[in-house]
């Protein structure tokens, strides 16, 4: 079904954005709402309904709560409606059977839960459409009275299954006045060239060998091979999300929206602090300004604090899905927070090698505890993480996989990049670059049968 809406999204895309672009100004919206609609619709047509109910809900109480600013009840009902819509929607489609299984497993009880999937993006639209209600009754943004400006910053197409999570106040300017010119087009086609490489073959690629240890079975395979697996998981996590986010960017800059950015080479941090400044930015940043914050952030005590910390992690964790691993996933990252707050951030900072050393050992565990949602098969692969167990099995995936692995990390840090910036104005061999990463990319969709989305099902 994911997949589906990629290739749905490469067959129309250069038709939207040719009618997108003749289109006057005033007509633009509609456009990018009826194509939004449409493409979500061909990855999950019977949840359309629940995207109207989206936009439904959070324009009309945001324009309550805009025309009785006086009457606190009237807007803190208007809020506990949205608050109540979009977090039961959320919980709902995603969290019901977990809450039933664990009932089911705490008493004995033999409650049912329900046969759905889980609609396309909704973790990702649902914090957007609540940012935005949040920000109109704090008074930090005016409601939008014009619907369709409101329903295209709801299902702008680009960003809409996965992010990144772009609040109102990031491009409501955009909205009603957006420019677009020739080098910005140019700009947003390099970035979702990048993104789309980055996706298809990178984190495609080495995120095959992951998926043939986990077939292979962790008690069957090496010490070694295990590593090689996590690290595989790793570096395909880090492409695949980062790849999506850098190609809905690009497609925004063709639309005349600035995104804002969504990673920054995580994997080049010196503590778990810094990761997280560089590591889905977006997320950081929304569970910071509506949930660290209004829980007093670091205005208060220091046993508050690391309560407030504490809860941001478990609900950071617990967004990424409805399984026992994510919590403790985010309750990791809590851990190690609290422990660098305290004393160890100084010391990291000083240094160099050992910092990196710590931050990617750590973080290296820390995905296979993301990765691996049955805790029993979780104690068996950090078993074998830590066993020693011999064999020559990951000499055969090393050899399959060395390019791979060499391009993940050349592409990782800031050297790419860099690279890049001092060939780009030669027109021909940036053309020639380009063209070589999108026509593999193409190539390698055409023909490859793996081709998962890893944050689609968040």
């Amino acid at each position: 079904m994911v997949f589906s809406s990629i290739i749905f999204l490469f067959r129309f895309l250069p038709i939207t954005l040719f009618a997108y672009y003749i289109a006057p100004k005033r007509m633009k919206n509609i456009i990018l709402v009826i194509f939004s609609l449409f493409f979500y619709s061909w990855g999950e047509v019977r949840y359309f309904p629940i995207m109207i109910a989206s936009v439904l809900v959070d324009y009309t109480v945001s324009l309550i709560i805009e025309k009785n600013r006086s009457k606190i009840l009237v807007c803190r009902i208007c809020m506990g409606i949205s608050i109540f819509f979009n977090l039961g929607m959320l919980f709902f489609f995603k969290y019901t059977n977990f809450f039933v299984e664990n009932i089911n497993m705490l008493t004995g009880a033999s409650l049912k839960g329900i046969k759905l999937t889980l609609p396309l993006g909704i973790s990702f639209y649902t914090f957007q459409t609540l940012s935005y209600t949040i920000d109109v009754y704090r008074n930090k943004t005016a409601a939008e009275r014009n619907i369709i400006n409101f329903a295209a910053f709801v299902t702008l197409f680009p960003q809409l299954i996965a992010g990144p999570i772009v609040k109102y106040t990031d491009i409501s300017r955009e909205l009603l006045d957006r420019k677009i010119n020739l080098a910005q087009i140019n700009d947003g086609i390099t970035l979702f060239i990048f993104g789309l490489g980055k996706k298809v073959l990178i984190a495609n690629n080495i995120g095959s060998l992951w998926n043939q240890v986990q077939e292979l079975g962790f008690a069957n395979v090496s010490t070694p091979l295990a590593w090689l697996g996590i690290l595989a998981y790793s570096f395909q996590i880090y492409f695949d999300f980062s790849g999506y986010s850098l190609m809905a960017i690009g497609m925004g800059k063709m639309l005349g929206f600035e995104f804002p950015k969504n990673f920054n080479y995580p994997y080049i941090s010196k503590s778990m602090t810094e990761f997280w400044r560089r590591w889905h930015i977006t997320l950081g940043s929304w569970f910071k300004e509506y949930v660290y914050i209004p829980l007093g952030g670091n205005r208060v005590s220091a046993p508050r604090r690391y309560l407030n910390i504490f809860i941001v992690w478990a609900a950071t964790g617990f967004w990424h899905g409805a399984s026992w691993n994510f919590i403790l996933w985010g309750l990791f990252f809590f851990v190690f927070l609290v422990v660098e707050k305290t004393f160890l951030l100084k010391y990291l900072e000083k240094s160099h090698v050992l910092s990196h050393i710590y931050v990617c050992l750590f973080l290296i565990l820390s995905w296979a505890i993301f990765a691996i949602t049955d805790l029993s098969q979780l104690g068996i692969f950090f078993q074998k993480l830590i066993s020693f167990t011999g064999g020559n099995d990951w000499m055969y995936y090393l050899r399959n996989y060395f390019i791979t692995f060499l391009l993940a990390i050349f592409c990782s840090v800031p050297l790419v990049e860099k690279l890049y910036n001092k060939v780009k104005d030669f027109t021909i061999l940036n053309f020639l670059i380009l063209s070589f990463i999108f026509l593999s990319s193409v190539a390698y969709l055409v023909d490859a049968t793996y081709n998962p989305f890893l944050y689609f099902r968040f």
